[in-house]
């Protein structure tokens, strides 16, 4: 989060307060239900309708400001690997992250390559190693984070066009990748909807049962 931009600070903010707020909910509900305790329910309600309107405007924001968003990342990528050191501790698990992505997805930089000549330890070191996770030999992925020694560079220098890595950039591979699986994250984002939906509708119909028993219950004069 310390190198992210405002949007995507803001994204991650709300994605843990939507967290606590689901475990918050979880809580409440069952409570509710076990005691038949109105209050509870209505509240359980309450948050399941806020969770289900904060993640339809979740996607309205991604969708309407997709471009600046992918401006924002690029922006986030290009400091990453300019500052990529893997003796930095303190970046452990964001440069992993990014490691990751690249290993998967077979991609390198996020436009491309090139961009890996900018990075502080590469240039020190006359681009004569590159990025194990950006490798197309597999055996340069057994470790797959750091970087690995080009085995025959000229006169000890090198340029990104005399690495062995992927030519694809990642944000071409992240596109793809989520136009290849556009089926599945529709088809879980519904199964979710859905599933709160049906929470909503449960939790109202306990609720309107509870308060009819509670009519049932007042003794005739």
């Amino acid at each position: 989060i310390e190198m992210s931009s405002p949007s995507l600070k803001t994204g991650a903010y709300i994605l843990i307060g939507v967290g606590a707020l689901t475990m918050l909910m979880g809580f409440l509900g069952c409570l509710g239900a076990v005691n038949e305790i109105r209050c509870l329910l209505g509240l359980y309600f309450t948050c399941l309708m806020l969770i289900l309107l904060t993640q339809i405007a979740a996607a309205l924001v991604i969708y309407f400001h997709k471009e600046t968003l992918k401006v924002e990342l690029s922006d986030i990528v290009v400091d990453l690997i300019k500052n990529y050191d893997p003796s930095d501790e303190d970046k452990r698990n964001l440069q992993d992250a990014w490691d990751y992505v690249q290993t998967q997805i077979g991609c390198c930089g996020w436009i491309g390559a090139r961009e890996w000549e900018n990075n502080e330890i590469l240039r020190n070191k006359s681009n004569a190693e590159y990025p194990c996770s950006c490798s197309n030999r597999s055996k340069d992925l057994v470790e797959g984070r750091g970087f690995c020694s080009l085995e025959d560079p000229v006169n000890g220098t090198a340029t990104y066009a005399d690495w062995p890595v992927h030519e694809q950039g990642c944000m071409d591979g992240v596109e793809q990748w989520l136009k290849d699986n556009l089926g599945i994250i529709l088809g879980v984002c519904t199964g979710v909807a859905v599933v709160e939906l049906l929470g909503m509708i449960l939790s109202i119909s306990l609720c309107k049962n509870i308060h009819s028993e509670d009519y049932t219950k007042v003794p005739k004069s």
